[in-house]
This record gives structure tokens, sequence and C-alpha cells, in this order.
């Protein structure tokens, strides 16, 4: 089987992101009320969608959730979490930036907060965000 064309059945990519700004405060955004998990905080991001790097996607999600720009060489990928989802199965990719271009607002979320990572493990978050925090926190 060719490397490059196989997808794996039931597989979920997304791509999320910790921006940190200059005093190690990291930016969460709070699921809004319809959604899957309402209320949970989250890092920003989103699907990865066919055809698309993940980096990319990333960048496009940034812009559509928080009005705000990324470049891609502003990246960095630190962690993944993998989390069986009913029938299909998550793969998070977490990426952490320390620059971007605007000030985020909450087009798709409910509410923004800029938090510490060891303030993150009070608040309630999707399951498979919660072990990305160790790893951010060790990082930062």
């Amino acid at each position: 089987m060719n490397e490059v064309s196989r997808e794996v059945a039931g597989l979920l990519l997304v791509v999320a992101v910790a921006l940190v700004d200059g005093d190690g405060y990291v930016l969460v955004q709070q699921r809004p009320p319809g959604k899957p998990m309402a209320g949970l905080w989250e890092f920003p991001g989103g699907k990865v969608e066919s055809g698309e790097v993940p980096e990319a996607a990333l960048v496009r999600e940034l812009a559509e959730e928080l009005g705000i720009e990324v470049a891609i060489e502003a990246l960095a990928p630190i962690t993944f979490a993998s989390e069986a989802l009913g029938e299909r199965h998550l793969l998070l990719l977490l990426y952490v930036a320390h620059a971007w271009q605007g000030t985020p607002e909450p087009r798709h979320a409910s509410a923004l907060q800029w938090v510490r990572p060891a303030e993150m493990r009070a608040l309630a978050m999707p399951p498979a965000d919660v072990p990305l925090v160790d790893a951010l926190e060790r990082l930062l």
C-alpha cells in the first residue's frame, strides 16, 4: 500500500495551538452552546480538511476562529493526543506559537481567557486536551 495515499478509516485529524504571550499565559477558548462538549475550555484549532497539511489547517482555523494571522513558520509541534471518539478515533496535534498578527476574538467560542498552564488543571476541558497540559507545562 502506498503510504502517501493511504487513508485511515474513522480517523479524525484535529490540530490545535497553544498561543503563548510574552508573560507565559496561554489562550484557551470556551466551546459554545449547541456544540458537542459545550462549555468546556479547549485550545483553539479544528479539523484538518481533505488535502490540507496540518499546519495550513491550523493557520486557516485560527483566522476563522480568532481573526488572527499566524505564519506556518511560527508553529512548532509539541505533542499529540489519541482518543477514542465514538465510532471514530481522534488524533489531536498540538502546536505552540509565540507570534501572531491581530488580537484574538471569540468568533466561534463563548469566551476566551489567558491562563498559565498550571491553571488549566482547574478548567473543565475535553478529555483529549487534558493530557496535553502536562507537556505544555514542561515546555513552558
